[in-house]
């Protein structure tokens, strides 16, 4: 159930909207749980958001960009510097939306692990989200690596069975090779009805994922994998308030406080 200003599922127009946006709000408006929202145009943002994320997760698949563990990570050092854990860190000068978008744009030149796909994927759909000019001047010393967000990147975290496009979600492998620690889960963006983006896995249905993670267990073992009931995905109110104005309703954002997220092995508490 959706619940704008104490009204429960109110008439929304939904010409605008783009099927999948269409898709989402359906699923909400015919969930039991209560999604409250100030106002219209909260719904309206956060629809767009998760549209952008399954977009961007689209566009990386897309890209070239490889799988690698951090030991065999590579950038494209016109924009990125590579550190000594692997990770990735912004180029004085360099725009952080051109180096977010050299990514899709020159994928054959980078090569990381899931839970860093799963950070920039966040970052280009925001990108697309709030525009070049507010990214920049809210995301100027980008570092990538693992789950390590910027503070701007609020996420929220949740536990239960129920999650939407757009969602970061986790595939658990705990009776992985141990010589391949690199197996023991995948990190994915909900792109549709048992449909996922793992970075190296491509975009499969849920079994298929399960399945290959089962071929990296160690040998012998029966215990599968598996998809986790935790999802995560970002503060939409807060990426609105990074914008000078909303760009649905021209209104100030309300900031709401933080909420333990968690990518990887990283772990939040505002």
């Amino acid at each position: 159930m959706i619940v704008i200003d104490g009204h429960s599922n109110p008439p929304i127009d939904t010409t605008t909207m783009s099927m999948l946006e269409q898709d989402i709000l359906q699923q909400k408006q015919q969930s039991a749980t209560k999604y409250q929202y100030a106002s219209e145009a909260d719904l309206r943002f956060e629809l767009k958001l998760r549209s952008l994320i399954v977009e961007a997760a689209q566009g990386l698949n897309a890209s070239g960009a490889e799988f690698a563990t951090f030991k065999d990570s590579r950038c494209n050092n016109r924009f990125w510097t590579r550190n000594d854990a692997g990770g990735f860190q912004l180029n004085p000068g360099v725009s952080p939306a051109s180096a977010i978008r050299d990514i899709y744009d020159n994928g054959s030149e980078y090569a990381f692990e899931c839970a860093t796909a799963m950070v920039i994927v966040m970052y280009k759909a925001i990108i697309e989200a709030i525009g070049d000019t507010a990214f920049n001047a809210n995301f100027p010393d980008l570092l990538l690596y693992d789950g390590h967000h910027d503070k701007h990147l609020r996420l929220i975290y949740e536990e239960g069975n129920t999650s939407y496009p757009g969602d970061i979600l986790y595939f658990s492998n705990p009776d992985h090779d141990p010589e391949r620690p690199e197996w023991q889960g995948e990190n994915v963006i909900k792109m549709g009805d048992d449909l996922y983006y793992g970075h190296g896995i491509g975009i499969k249905s849920g079994q298929e994922i399960i399945s290959a993670l089962n071929a990296t267990r160690k040998p012998g073992s029966t215990v599968s994998a598996y998809l986790t009931e935790k999802a995560s995905h970002p503060d939409f109110n807060d990426i609105r308030r990074l914008t000078a104005r909303d760009q649905f309703s021209g209104m100030p954002m309300i900031i709401p406080p933080r909420i333990v997220a968690q990518i990887g092995s990283q772990r939040y508490v505002g």
